[in-house]
């Protein structure tokens, strides 16, 4: 991995949220609009979880060490349980906000300034997505590709608070806080669904049934390789470690066994998304 294109790509990240959570907090609390305002909590969350995503960056690319011998992989799912949790008790906090406002509107003045905040974040997350969608597949990290998904869904998120200040605008108050349980609603939902993917990482997930097959096919082509009959992996943070058992001749030689399975290792070590292969020779 490029180190200093993944740095590069996080502190990118880390400003560009900063940024737009002090833009959306400062004219949401001047207007009044809780969608703007649950915007802004939303930008919150993602500086938090920029924040950890440079820190994961840092501590997974630390090498292996006699407390952790596989490596610090599991770091970048740790991070996204906080992120997580955090979204959901900001999501049911805003939602809180927003039921309120239906009860006890205040009036909110639209001016150009309102509506041009939700048009600067739709272009700025937009070319955050397509900037880190590049990065993350260019260096293989998971977590910087997880922000280009973050902020392709910011997008959506402040396409949601521009429609509500527009009906405001439109002569109709309860857009604003109805777009504001939108957004709310949207970043419980984000939370949910990272928390579930990082505890899949931390928990030893089998990987999908195509990636199974894949690392078969690999061990096969193998020339001296008659078989497999053992194939287990599961997910070492977001990489993923394979014991696999191959079949060879009970005529060889130790060394030449030993060969055949060095090569078995670099080929299913060659997939992507497996950091390490454990091979276990079966004489047939």
């Amino acid at each position: 991995m490029n180190k200093n294109v993944a740095f590069n790509a996080t502190i990118i990240n880390i400003f560009g949220n900063t940024f737009l959570f002090i833009l959306k907090i400062w004219v949401a609390l001047v207007s009044g609009s809780v969608a703007l305002l649950s915007d802004a909590f939303n930008s919150l969350t993602d500086i938090v979880s920029s924040i950890a995503v440079y820190i994961c960056v840092k501590i997974s690319n630390r090498e292996a060490d006699e407390g952790h011998p596989f490596g610090h992989k599991r770091a970048e799912p740790i991070a996204g349980l906080i992120v997580a949790i955090l979204a959901g008790i900001l999501g049911f906090e805003m939602i809180r906000a927003s039921v309120n406002r239906f009860y006890n509107y205040e009036e909110m003045t639209v001016t150009t300034v309102i509506l041009l905040v939700p048009v600067i974040t739709i272009i700025i997350k937009g070319l955050m997505a397509w900037y880190f969608k590049r990065v993350g597949r260019a260096v293989n990290s998971p977590a910087i590709t997880a922000s280009a998904v973050d902020s392709a869904c910011d997008v959506a998120v402040s396409a949601a608070a521009l429609v509500g200040i527009i009906g405001v605008k439109m002569g109709y108050p309860l857009f604003d806080p109805a777009a504001g349980i939108v957004i709310s609603l949207w970043i419980i939902y984000t939370g949910y669904k990272i928390g579930l993917e990082n505890i899949d990482y931390l928990m030893g997930k089998a990987p999908e049934d195509s990636l199974l097959r894949d690392i078969k096919l690999s061990a096969v082509n193998v020339p001296g390789v008659h078989g497999v009959n053992t194939v287990r992996a599961h997910y070492v943070g977001p990489f993923i470690h394979v014991e696999i058992h191959v079949e060879l001749p009970r005529y060889l030689s130790i060394y030449d066994s030993h060969e055949i399975s060095d090569e078995v290792e670099k080929r299913i070590e060659s997939i992507s998304s497996v950091e390490r292969a454990f091979i276990h020779i079966d004489p047939v």
